[in-house]
């Protein structure tokens, strides 16, 4: 079958081999058994990677949104401080950032064509890579001619996380906007990859359904793409429900546990993927699980647009039946207190301090992803 989602509406996935073994590995167990898989995770990833830590932040552009997602903090009719930063103002939080040396940016912006349209975009990749050689994307599903004038522009990564596979949960959940779409989304990391992305990321929100299904349905999501899109490197990513504008709670809870069996469970199953830790955890449990199976992780993060260097002097508004209402100074929540994030953060170190604990634990910490020369240096004719 050419698309997932045909391989997954056909339910053939639940056959294959890796899933099966996930499944396997994810069944309840002692605490022997898990320290077990563990020690196996470990040597399989230090194997593949070495004690290397790659680190990247995210530099949110914007926080409008035409979705309703009842999780999410941007979510369309939450009353919360909206903004789009300028393509010159992301130039400057660029810099922020590279002046901290991320080499590494994810540029992450809700879905709203009128404010993050492909042209923005294209000209905020311009912006960042003037400063950080990689860059990627976590913006709403887009055409594959969009993808690939992203790549064009300079951007080598696009993150796209199905947030849940249940079906049924996703229909409850999503309940406007084009994210209502389940297929469209699922098949996006292909339109991602066919674009010319050299590296794909998926993932799903833990907390909203049985993590045990959500997990396999990954796993599923990650075998085929590893089959049908194998010159793009992937990455995984299983984050927690955080608390976000709303006031969702998470209907199908992850304990720290769980969270570990899922991590082991997918780095024996997939020993060359790339494992994404972000600061949803707290830093106690992000320094344990660095040494268990993770490769990528963020740091020094703000999840709200111009939280970096913006934001006591960013123009914010709020939307009521549709239409901007701008926010003045003198008002509670007015400016000066920047645009809303998209939800709180566990570890809120530094980048700074974040690498000194990654040395501390043996780790080299890598702030740079990729560079344009590699691809370059495999090119006909050099």
């Amino acid at each position: 079958m050419d698309k997932f989602s045909e391989y997954f509406v056909s339910g053939q996935w639940r056959d294959s081999a890796a899933v099966r073994e996930v499944a396997r590995l994810m069944a309840p167990c002692d605490d022997v058994r898990l320290e077990e898989m563990a020690r196996q995770a470990r040597a399989l990833t230090l194997r593949h990677f070495g004690k290397t830590m790659r680190l990247f932040a995210p530099l949110y552009l914007s926080n409008e949104c035409v979705n309703i997602c009842q999780y999410c903090g941007f979510s369309r009719t939450n009353p919360i401080l909206r903004t789009t930063l300028t393509p010159e103002q992301v130039g400057s939080e660029a810099e922020y950032l590279a002046a901290r040396g991320f080499r590494s940016v994810l540029l992450v912006a809700g879905e709203h064509p009128k404010f993050v349209s492909a042209d923005y975009v294209v000209d905020c990749i311009a912006r960042t890579r003037a400063c950080v050689p990689s860059v990627s994307l976590e913006i709403g599903p887009a055409e594959e001619p969009d993808y690939r004038s992203f790549t064009e522009a300079g951007a080598d990564g696009l993150i796209v996380y199905q947030e849940t596979y249940c079906t049924e949960v996703y229909e409850r959940l999503h309940t406007s906007g084009p994210k209502r779409d389940f297929h469209w989304r699922l098949d996006c990391p292909q339109r991602a990859a066919n674009g010319g992305f050299k590296r794909v990321g998926i993932g799903a929100l833990l907390g909203l359904t049985d993590w045990r299904q959500e997990v396999l349905a990954l796993a599923a999501h990650a075998d085929f793409l590893m089959r049908v899109c194998w010159k793009s490197f992937l990455t995984v990513s299983f984050p927690r429900l955080r608390p976000a504008a709303g006031g969702f709670q998470p209907e199908a809870p992850v304990s720290d546990r769980d969270f570990v069996q899922i991590l082991c469970a997918l780095r024996l199953v997939f020993p060359q993927i790339g494992l994404v830790l972000s600061t949803r955890e707290p830093a106690a449990l992000r320094d344990r699980l660095f040494q268990l199976g993770i490769t990528h992780t963020s740091a020094g993060v703000r999840t709200d647009p111009g939280g970096y260097t913006q934001k006591d002097t960013l123009a914010v508004h709020k939307r009521v039946a549709g239409k901007a209402v701008p926010v003045i100074a003198s008002e509670e929540g007015g400016a000066g207190e920047g645009a809303t994030e998209q939800f709180a953060i566990a570890d809120g170190r530094s980048a700074e301090e974040v690498s000194e604990a990654l040395k501390l634990l043996g780790y080299d910490p890598v702030w740079k992803d990729w560079d344009a020369a590699l691809a370059q240096a495999n090119s006909p004719g050099i």
